[in-house]
């Protein structure tokens, strides 16, 4: 049943790394999920609440004047765990000259939206009356929307989309491709009626399939993204009952994969639990639910290894802490835990618990990771679902 532990990683920390740190950004947020830049404009921040509303910080301050405004529209989560709502942010690539802003979210009839917007002549405000709906899809339970959506290197639009919901995916979506759930898509925003399918999508000639998917076998990816140095992508794919993973594809080989669920949570047997088809794409790295089944199975203690929902991250390429150009950061949205690791030859590497060391809001606030985020200049941040934005620095 088990293929492969691979979370029990030799820690390799070189004696001159630096250690990490953070300083709050900005805080009085309300559930905020996700925080960007547009392209071109390294003065501002933009935060999405989920709520429906779009945040500016400029030049370390919140701007009093909201970017947008969506709650006539916007699901608004009132339950604890709600995972409606406003759930995605991606500027075009040439924001500076066509002002398109996209966004994801769920409505309050429960479809998943993919929209198209167009920035005011007020830089500062988006106009929510320039919507034109690209994909509007019902959604059969309240969670696993996915949501997250992000401009590939070449220039396409990639969505996350989650397998409907409730548990188990008992329709079986993420397996089939006649449907858009459990699946990445590829869409070309800037052609076509209202969008286009990439002539290279891996299914866009097969029959009963649907064109625009690009990656399938997905439950919910919760933050993916390319490395934008190498194109690389990661994904963070929230498990089950046991297990949480990173998802890992290079550049050169992207597309058309199957990473397994609903037959496989993360590296293990799940429908059937055993004797099931291993055939497809295995996590680069995979940690449990419940740190005390992690000592059961591996008779060891692993500290800080445990969590409920995995929180996608990036690869950083920034200037100011080049030790750690190269590394990938990711989270786990319950129990606080940041980690690190650099990929080799699709394996994992120089794995390390970054937590204390990171120290979010000087240990007061650890837990309730909702994204990271990544400035121009490949800088990174993190996104505290109790209503702060965090940026990761180098310790003094």
């Amino acid at each position: 049943m088990f293929n492969r532990i691979i979370y029990l990683i030799p820690i390799l920390v070189f004696s001159n790394e630096p250690k990490l740190s953070s300083i709050k950004i900005s805080d009085g947020f309300t559930k905020p999920v996700y925080v960007c830049q547009a392209p071109g404009d390294n003065e501002r921040l933009f935060v999405l609440e989920q709520k429906g509303v779009i945040k500016i910080i400029k030049n370390g301050k919140n701007v009093r004047k909201l970017f947008a405004d969506l709650r006539d529209r916007v699901h608004n989560p009132l339950m604890p765990g709600d995972e409606r709502g406003l759930l995605g942010l991606a500027f075009h690539p040439n924001y500076q000259s066509n002002g398109f802003v996209f966004l994801n979210y769920i409505d309050k009839d429960d479809y998943t939206i993919v929209s198209r917007f167009n920035v005011s002549i007020n830089p500062n405000l988006l106009d929510t009356a320039s919507e034109k709906i690209l994909i509007r899809l019902k959604q059969p339970f309240s969670n696993h929307n996915g949501g997250h959506m992000v401009f590939g290197p070449d220039g396409y639009l990639y969505i996350s989309l989650g397998d409907g919901g409730k548990w188990g995916d008992p329709f079986n979506h993420a397996q089939q491709l006649d449907n858009l759930f459990g699946k990445i898509l590829r869409i070309d925003v800037d052609n076509g009626k209202p969008y286009s399918i990439p002539n290279d999508n891996p299914f866009v000639n097969e029959e009963n399939a649907k064109g625009e998917i690009w990656l399938y076998g997905l439950r919910n990816v919760w933050r993916f993204s390319f490395d934008r140095e190498t194109g690389d992508v990661y994904l963070g794919d929230v498990g089950q009952d046991m297990w949480e993973e990173i998802d890992f594809i290079p550049a050169e080989e992207a597309g058309g994969q199957n990473f397994g669920w609903r037959i496989m949570e993360g590296n293990h047997c799940y429908n059937p639990k055993e004797n099931c088809d291993t055939t497809g794409v295995l996590p680069i790295f995979e940690y449990p639910n419940d740190a005390n089944y992690m000592k059961v199975l591996t008779g060891f203690d692993e500290p800080n290894v445990d969590g409920c929902s995995v929180t996608g991250g990036y690869v950083y390429r920034g200037k100011n802490i080049p030790e750690f150009y190269g590394t990938y950061f990711f989270a786990d949205y319950c129990s606080g835990n940041i980690w690190t690791f650099k990929e080799v030859n699709g394996k994992v590497t120089h794995f390390q618990n970054r937590t204390d060391e990171i120290n979010l809001g000087g240990g007061t606030f650890t837990n309730y990771i909702s994204s990271f985020g990544e400035d121009n200049d490949g800088e990174l941040y993190i996104v505290d679902y109790n209503g702060a934005v965090y940026k990761i620095i180098k310790k003094d």
